[in-house]
């Protein structure tokens, strides 16, 4: 496997960053959606980005996959946000007629955590410069914390 076609799945505190390869085979996709789905059971995360920023060309197969995963996440109690769409890909999504309405978008990896409630707060404590800021869910699933990142997970 070279690494045009190697993806990674990754927690980041309570969030799985699955990252797709840049020019995906059908394969690398199928395997990314598995793994996600393997970690979803596994590690019970608040949500899943999905990075496409890699990704420059689009076809229905994988369009298909991404909002079937999307679909998946949302099923097992997570919510799926893609990222880093590239103008070309967007273009080409909308002429093929994949939407993809169903699936949150955000602009960044950045953006995506905001909207999963994870965030760096600046305080005026200099022991604790950036702490992560986490918010619970409308359902009260989650509780908020605070910690300096390099503390616990």
């Amino acid at each position: 496997m070279t690494t045009t076609d190697s993806s990674t799945v990754t927690e980041v505190y309570d969030v799985l960053i699955a990252t797709f390869p840049g020019r995906p085979t059908d394969q690398a996709v199928d395997d990314l959606q598995q793994d996600v789905l393997a970690q979803m059971d596994e590690t019970d995360p608040r949500g899943v980005i999905l990075d496409i920023s890699e990704v420059t060309t689009l076809d229905s197969f994988f369009s298909r996959i991404i909002s079937e995963t999307a679909s998946m996440v949302e099923l097992m109690g997570g919510t799926a946000i893609v990222v880093g769409m590239r103008p070309s890909v967007a273009i080409t999504a909308a002429e093929l007629g994949f939407g993809l309405d169903a699936v949150e978008t955000a602009r960044s990896t950045d953006h995506a955590l905001s909207m999963l409630g994870v965030g760096i707060e600046d305080t005026d404590d200099s022991a604790h410069e950036n702490e992560l800021v986490t918010s619970h869910d409308d359902d009260g699933d989650r509780s908020s914390h605070a910690s300096s990142p390099g503390e616990g997970q």
